[in-house]
């Protein structure tokens, strides 16, 4: 039995930082503090007016303060699901949760037929590379979305893995030193196949002569419909149009002008694509962005779009019909969705190919989103120092009590430190995100694609959360390549 080194196989293994629950002080966030706060005043006040009668009377309200502080429910404390659940009452009482697409009023132009808090969306086509560019007057963004064409991951050796992951992190590297991009969006799809590779196959090499065998065949091939799945993948780019305010005056100004500074960063993307040996299948139009946002809404029209050259490719007519949102799934046109959060990256050393279980599960409907957020040299390195501070005061307090310092804690400064030595050596910092968007015709098919979801998550190593309570804007920052925040 022959054993490989760590230096003689080409492929490093990776680790990720873990999910950071630092507070205020000793871990506690600033809700908690403040509830903690309320109890401790009541105590006191109570002690020092009535004495021992007034804080038997006063019990109930320093009690339920001190039990929101501390009792954990669903991952959370209770005192953070106050702010959830406050909203998730006003929306109700506003029917902020239903919507239905009135049909015989007109949309004005340029606008999103979207739901929810994408509906401010304005559309821009521009008109030297024809891609649609979508703009949040709200939060002053104007994304791009790239096609992107690759060849299966899993199949390449350690060497070429290990070369194209370099190159990927180019690509994110050259994100982070211009300042201007406010979000990158990696969407990884899995659709219906619509049968138009066999179509476009039959067309070229068939022969078509009216015989009973072709007429046979090309009414089989026309009936197919989807028989299995494919993989598209986009890369959406958001540039923050406050931060390259002055660029854009430059430009000219104004949508025209962003436009300009928005192409410069498109150059700069693909070029590093190129660099990583990735191919790029063009900036999508507004009709390729109207077929991308009508199957995610409405999956089971997807493959007859695709199928049928100019239908559905109206980006004022392109969102869905009907949406229904309930605590923890989303019901749309013909499909109910539910979304997952990432919250835990793998912990211990993995190859860049773990993800392999999660994007291979065959037989689901699934969007699986990274969102990258470039952070500034300048402003990394404050919130690393500050980090820092904050965990060695924690641990400095906590000796002081007594109290034992675990792992966890120690672990996370390790984190720390190690961003600062990357960030010290010239590397980028980016805060990332994952989430997954899972569809299903009818709610029970979608409770167990969740649960094969979950388990896949499991054999990748990741932790997985179902997100409640805001479904509608999970699903839009998931689903939907617009590099949307959550």
């Amino acid at each position: 039995m022959v054993t490989t080194t760590h230096t003689e196989y080409p492929l490093s293994p990776v680790q990720f930082s873990r999910l950071t629950k630092r507070g205020i002080l000793l871990g506690l966030s600033l809700p908690q503090l403040i509830v903690l706060g309320i109890a401790i005043l009541t105590v006191v006040a109570s002690l020092y007016t009535t004495g021992g009668v007034g804080l038997a009377w006063t019990s109930p309200i320093w009690a339920s303060a001190a039990l929101l502080a501390v009792i954990p429910a669903g991952g959370r404390k209770l005192v953070e699901w106050v702010p959830i659940l406050t909203r998730w009452v006003a929306r109700t009482y506003l029917g902020q949760l239903i919507y239905r697409r009135r049909v015989i009023r007109p949309r004005p132009a340029g606008t999103l037929a979207l739901p929810g808090d994408a509906g401010p969306l304005r559309e821009w086509e521009d008109p030297e590379t024809g891609a649609a560019m979508i703009h949040d007057p709200h939060a002053q963004t104007l994304t791009v979305i790239l096609g992107v064409s690759h060849p299966a991951f899993v199949l390449l050796d350690p060497g070429e893995q290990q070369r194209r992951v370099s190159g990927w992190g180019r690509v994110l590297a050259a994100a982070c030193r211009s300042g201007r991009i406010a979000r990158i969006q990696v969407a990884e799809r899995t659709l219906p196949d619509s049968g138009t590779g066999l179509a476009e196959w039959w067309r070229s090499h068939g022969t078509d002569d009216g015989s009973w065998a072709a007429t046979t065949y090309a009414e089989l091939i026309d009936r197919a419909g989807p028989a299995g799945e494919r993989h598209a993948t986009t890369i959406s780019l958001a540039l923050d149009m406050r931060a390259a305010s002055r660029q854009i005056r430059t430009a000219g100004g104004g949508i025209r002008g962003a436009a300009a500074v928005l192409r410069q960063e498109m150059t700069t993307l693909t070029t590093a694509l190129r660099a990583a040996d990735l191919s790029s299948t063009g900036w999508l139009s507004p009709g390729e962005v109207a077929v991308v946002l009508r199957g995610a809404y409405d999956p089971a029209a997807a493959p007859a779009l695709e199928r049928h050259g100019d239908l559905g490719r109206d980006l004022a007519t392109a969102g869905p019909v009907a949406v229904t949102e309930t605590w923890e799934r989303l019901r749309s046109d013909s499909a109910y969705h539910a979304v997952l959060w990432v919250t835990e990256w793998p912990r211990s050393q993995v190859y860049p190919g773990f993800l392999a279980p999660l994007v291979l599960s065959g037989g689901i409907l699934r969007t699986l989103s990274l969102h990258y957020t470039p952070v500034r040299a300048d402003q990394a390195a404050r919130d690393l120092r500050k980090k820092k501070t904050e965990l060695i005061s924690d641990a400095a307090q906590r000796r002081k009590i007594g109290q034992i310092e675990d792992a966890a804690n120690s672990a996370e400064l390790d984190d720390v430190l190690q961003q600062e030595a990357d960030l010290t050596a010239g590397h980028g910092v980016l805060r990332v995100s994952g989430l997954i968007s899972v569809s299903a015709p009818t709610a029970d098919e979608l409770d167990a694609a969740v649960a094969a979801v979950e388990q896949a998550a499991i054999q990748a190593s990741c932790e997985t959360r179902r997100l409640v309570g805001q479904q509608t804007q999970a699903f839009t920052a998931a689903a939907l390549p617009l590099c949307r925040p959550v």
